[in-house]
């Protein structure tokens, strides 16, 4: 298990390729990549924060129950932090099992948990100001679901 809590850039296609070399008891390797998007227009970058420790052992914690949750072989997150502008990868997250369903269902989780409940705060830049980030009722329905 791979957990990255960084600021610098990731290149998605490499984590990927490190992720699922070699592995011959796998059947599935599922990945996303969640990227830094404009929604209502004007936006200029994405500032994430955390607590160093605390976030890592978090994300840790939740991979461990997907892991107990679904038959897994590895779990890869990894979540960026700082200044972020449009278009960056923000985080990433692959899992590898022996079938496509547990890869793609414990995606799914890690994914739902990340964007409501991993201890990161999000902070939108336009170019007519700046506000925090909550996490929608969208985000909460898809948490109930787990």
């Amino acid at each position: 298990m791979k957990i990255s809590v960084q600021e610098g850039p990731f290149d998605a296609g490499a984590e990927l390729d490190a992720f699922s070399h070699g592995r011959h008891e796998v059947g599935a390797v599922v990945s996303f990549t969640g990227i830094v998007r404009d929604r209502e227009g004007g936006l200029v970058a994405m500032e994430i924060e955390h607590y160093p420790g605390m976030t890592e052992k978090a994300i840790a914690k939740i991979a461990e129950k997907a892991r107990a949750r679904w038959d897994l072989a590895d779990i890869l997150v990894i979540h960026r932090f700082g200044s972020l502008p449009l278009g960056q990868p923000i985080m990433m997250v692959a899992t590898a099992a022996a079938h496509r369903r547990a890869a793609f269902e414990a995606a799914e989780y890690l994914m739902d948990y990340l964007k409501s409940r991993a201890p990161f705060w999000k902070k939108e830049v336009t170019r007519s100001g700046e506000h925090w980030v909550e996490a929608t009722p969208e985000d909460e329905d898809a948490l109930s679901r787990w």
